[in-house]
């Protein structure tokens, strides 16, 4: 199982954390760096707020040298077709070939109000997910007029995801390389896999990659991983919550493997208290457990 961090941005994240976090999760192992595209704060008050998602990755490509790159997702509410697209070429040739488009229809409708973004039905929203993605893939063909290409062909990696319903599965067999899950229980996954493979095979293309997304807390005792979920549940005001997955290496790197029988592939591991750096090289470790 390949393994990445994920980064909630708009929970304060100052461009010098963005650059400790990548090279600490470059230095560590780790496939990728992922981070959310939200303009608002979720969890920590709307003064922690997000540099923008795609301005960050491009600088972040020019600091490191392997790590992936992408959001986690982008909402198609945010940006023209064709600006997402340029801004994944942009990154894709910064990063010599290292960039990943994750794409949504967009939910978090407070920050489309502060913002004045279009919000719309979900419906409308889900429309113009299928839009953008026909334009993405346009762009980026051959026969388009829109130069330069990406540096990945034939295309960078396009990610499409949600909870295997109807309008997510279809966009993302028609269009996507990923399908990813957020925060599923094993059985859960399972099921969601089952779905999309079901539906790839109808339409006659190869399985897409399968990947979630999932809060993740890691300890090297006991005592460490208390003091890691305390600090979890102030930040999510959670107290009788607990992350997807949490407890030492070797018990989630177990947990992992559950996963990964029940057909994930990658998983992009969500570290909430992003000012610990140390907890990425846990993650590390982690990686190295179950690649």
């Amino acid at each position: 199982m390949r393994v990445c961090l994920m980064i909630e941005g708009q929970e304060g994240v100052s461009w010098e954390q963005w650059r400790a976090l990548a090279c600490a999760a470059e230095g560590v192992g780790l496939e990728g760096l992922f981070r959310s595209d939200h303009y608002l704060s979720i969890l920590r008050g709307a003064q922690a707020g997000s540099l923008d998602a795609w301005a960050t990755l491009a600088a972040l490509a020019a600091v490191t040298e392997r790590i992936r790159l992408g959001t986690m997702v982008s909402p198609v509410t945010f940006r023209p077709a064709s600006v997402l697209a340029k801004n994944a070429v942009t990154v894709d040739h910064v990063s010599g070939g290292r960039v990943e488009l994750g794409i949504g229809a967009g939910w978090y409708e407070a920050e489309h109000d502060v913002y004045a973004f279009p919000f719309g039905s979900a419906r409308s929203r889900m429309d113009e997910l299928d839009r953008q993605l026909a334009e993405i893939h346009r762009q980026w063909a051959d026969g388009s007029d829109a130069w330069p290409k990406p540096v990945q062909q034939p295309r960078p990696p396009i990610i499409v995801g949600g909870a295997a319903k109807p309008r997510s599965v279809r966009a993302a067999v028609a269009f996507a390389d990923e399908y990813n899950t957020t925060f599923p229980s094993v059985e859960d996954a399972r099921a969601r896999r089952r779905i999309v493979d079901d539906a790839a095979r109808e339409a006659g293309r190869d399985p897409l990659v399968f990947s979630m997304m999932c809060g993740c807390v890691v300890g090297r005792d006991r005592v460490e991983l208390r003091d890691r979920l305390a600090l979890w549940r102030g930040i999510t005001r959670q107290p009788e919550i607990y992350p997807t997955l949490f407890g030492t290496v070797d018990e989630v790197a177990e947990r992992l493997r559950e996963y990964e029988a029940a057909g994930v592939e990658r998983v992009m591991l969500q570290h909430l208290a992003h000012e610990d750096l140390e907890l990425v090289g846990l993650l590390g470790d982690l990686a190295s457990a179950v690649r």
